[in-house]
């Protein structure tokens, strides 16, 4: 597929514009999602939640805040779609679990989206996997048994792809029974999207 930047911004359009799933939307359709053609750093997430659905702006909550704090990138160069691009799994606030949380992300979106957008940034150099989601997706049968088990085992997946535990504060008891994830992975990947971007 041809690198010029009309073709992406008519793709992004069209993605804006998607209402695939918007029946099962609890908020109807807001596709929240960030490409250049110039991007280096690629992050695939989950989906939005509410705040990010108000907004529009992906990672514009606590968990973003934690991930620009992992990352060591403030809101001016997180935010910089010619150098960052953010792709999540499903593009719209799915809706909330029974048990809490929110819901997985639509399994439409990826599908219908992901393949026609990733030729479009040839430019990417590291694609961060946050979560089980996007690892499933972008690691396939190469994933390893839990999430932790992937993230353990990110040397595996480098340069391209570094498989990350989701940010939510949901997690911090994960963190603290991991501390070789703040120790040995964090440091990497802040040497890593420093040069990037």
């Amino acid at each position: 597929m041809p690198r010029n930047l009309p073709d992406l911004k008519l793709l992004l359009a069209d993605i804006r514009r998607c209402d695939l799933c918007a029946a099962d939307l609890p908020l109807g359709p807001r596709p929240v999602v960030r490409a250049s053609a110039s991007a280096t750093l690629l992050i695939v997430g989950q989906a939005p939640g509410t705040r990010v659905h108000e907004t529009g702006v992906p990672w514009n909550d606590r968990s973003g805040d934690q991930l620009r704090a992992w990352l060591a990138l403030d809101k001016d160069v997180f935010y910089d779609e010619s150098r960052v691009a953010i792709m999540p799994m499903g593009f719209c606030y799915p809706g909330v679990q029974a048990r809490g949380g929110d819901k997985p992300p639509r399994p439409e979106c990826a599908p219908a989206w992901h393949d026609l957008l990733l030729p479009q940034m040839l430019d990417v150099e590291l694609v961060l996997l946050v979560g089980m989601y996007a690892q499933r997706r972008y690691l396939g049968k190469d994933r390893k048994r839990t999430l932790t088990d992937t993230v353990a085992a990110w040397r595996d997946y480098a340069p391209r792809h570094i498989p990350l535990p989701h940010p939510s504060w949901r997690n911090t008891g994960w963190r603290k029974k991991n501390p070789w994830f703040e120790a040995d992975v964090l440091p990497m990947l802040r040497d890593r999207v420093s040069k990037l971007v």
